[in-house]
């Protein structure tokens, strides 16, 4: 049944096979060819060879000289969805009256708290308060305050200057 002939054929045909296909692929390049053929190709300016502006870092001390309490109100109304300004009324947070110079922590009324911020400061300062408002989770791991943050820094300087004049 399998004879000298049988196999010539059949490993002439496997050899055409790979023949066809190899030629087929060579032209399929040739006629598709993405890369560029000298003056021919079309260049699309995407102005990805500029370089990029520099970002100027300002120090946050800067920012909350020039804060406004007025625009911080405004921010205030996202938080005030879980806190409140008035001195012992808790909501789903603790309340924020005088939190600026107050230890963390030590609303008497309020036993909610998860441990983690007094694990990573003892006081509310004002730069205390500005590295959790930017990344509540980031700054303290395991906080109980499902809040994303406030990432545009004089968001955040307002927003600490108006805890800090609605205080008392």
């Amino acid at each position: 049944m399998f004879d000298t002939m049988t196999f010539t054929k059949i490993a002439a045909s496997v050899c055409g096979a790979l023949l066809v296909f190899l030629l087929g692929k060579w032209a399929a390049d040739e006629l598709y060819h993405v890369g560029g053929h000298g003056e021919q190709a079309y260049v699309i300016d995407t102005g990805a060879d500029e370089p990029a502006e520099e970002v100027v870092e300002v120090a946050f001390a800067d920012v909350y000289a020039a804060a406004d309490a007025g625009a911080g109100a405004r921010i205030f109304r996202q938080c005030s969805a879980c806190h409140k300004l008035e001195d012992g009324a808790n909501g789903t947070g603790p309340h924020l009256y005088n939190v600026v110079g107050r230890d963390v922590g030590s609303v008497a009324d309020y036993g909610a708290y998860s441990g983690a911020l007094s694990e990573v400061a003892e006081v509310w300062t004002v730069d205390v308060l500005n590295e959790f408002l930017e990344n509540p989770s980031g700054y303290a791991p395991g906080t109980s305050m499902a809040y994303r943050g406030v990432k545009d820094i004089e968001d955040r300087a307002n927003l600490i200057a108006y805890l800090e004049s609605a205080g008392g």
